[in-house]
């Protein structure tokens, strides 16, 4: 199955190497607010269960939480049954008192219950918000291909941590907006450079690369298709004009006036008769007359087969 390019945006930052401790923290409370469950066992033992269908973003979260928290994790495959429909993957956090501590150090557990608020205590650095936002795009975000209409989304069932995202691109100078669907709530870009200072913004520095290409090549297309579609516009006019010019002609000749014609006008009439097709700069040149007098004169001609 061919990948998609959000796909592609995600295997490159999901391989990125995050040197500072507090960046990995940010990233992994998007990446577990997007898409993780926490579950309960016997005593109030508290455990996690972590959901994609991308497997570099399940490495990527295995990776994080090995890196952050001494927990056991395992990981499991379902596959598909179904045609053209992607694996799931499930990062499983065994059931620890550790677990807690992990969540509270990431902002997820506080005082005894879920933390819905702002995630503002790890979001006080620049690099920790771009970090925070590449993990809420790998939990849960997507963007269409650079050849296609402009659109990156971010989707959560949350309200509050919709909210925050948009907050935080708002903060980050990206003009994001929000909406609400049937899911849950959708957080986008859809301007060509917002969608690429996201890009090189969360690290997907090839990508943004790949699609900053794509979009030159789609606005030099869309200027050649004006062009040509003012060209074909413009030839359409001129042959109507040239029909129109022709009929009027026609019916000075059958009303018996073109005799009492000027020898300017009956010689204009006579080009346009052997030129059908021929654009008025063209029977201008045949007549040595600059495009504004020929123009004149089929006026004349046109004001005179009116009359008729």
């Amino acid at each position: 199955m061919p990948s998609s390019f959000a796909s592609e945006v995600k295997a490159e930052i999901a391989h990125l190497d995050v040197p500072n401790q507090c960046c990995r923290v940010a990233e992994l409370a998007a990446l577990l607010r997007m898409g993780a469950v926490v579950t309960l066992g016997a005593n109030k033992a508290m455990g996690l269960v972590f959901t994609t269908e991308n497997a570099a973003v399940a490495r990527r979260v295995l990776r994080l939480l090995k890196e952050i928290g001494d927990i056991r994790t395992t990981i499991t495959v379902r596959r598909s049954r179904r045609l053209m429909k992607h694996n799931s993957y499930s990062v499983e956090v065994q059931r620890s008192p550790k677990v807690p501590e992990m969540l509270q150090s990431l902002g997820i557990w506080k005082e005894g219950s879920l933390n819905i608020g702002t995630d503002s205590a790890i979001l006080r650095k620049t690099c920790c918000c771009a970090s925070y936002l590449r993990g809420a795009f790998l939990g849960g975000g997507s963007v269409n291909r650079p050849d296609a209409q402009y659109h990156l989304e971010l989707d959560s069932v949350s309200y509050s941590f919709a909210d925050l995202m948009y907050k935080l691109l708002r903060h980050m100078g990206l003009p994001a907006g929000i909406t609400e669907r049937k899911s849950g709530y959708v957080v986008y870009l859809k301007e060509g450079d917002s969608i690429l200072d996201f890009l090189e913004m969360v690290g997907a520095d090839s990508a943004a690369e790949k699609f900053e290409i794509a979009r030159n090549l789609k606005e030099v297309r869309n200027q050649v298709n004006r062009l040509v579609n003012c060209e074909t516009a413009n030839l359409q006019k001129s042959v109507d004009a040239a029909g129109r010019q022709l009929e009027a002609i026609n019916r000075i000749k059958e009303s018996g006036c073109y005799d009492g014609l000027s020898e300017i006008l009956r010689e204009t009439a006579e080009a346009r008769l052997l030129n059908p097709e021929a654009p008025l700069s063209e029977l201008g040149q045949i007549l040595h007359v600059g495009k504004s007098g020929i123009n004149h004169r089929m006026r004349k001609l046109l004001k005179i087969a009116e009359e008729i």
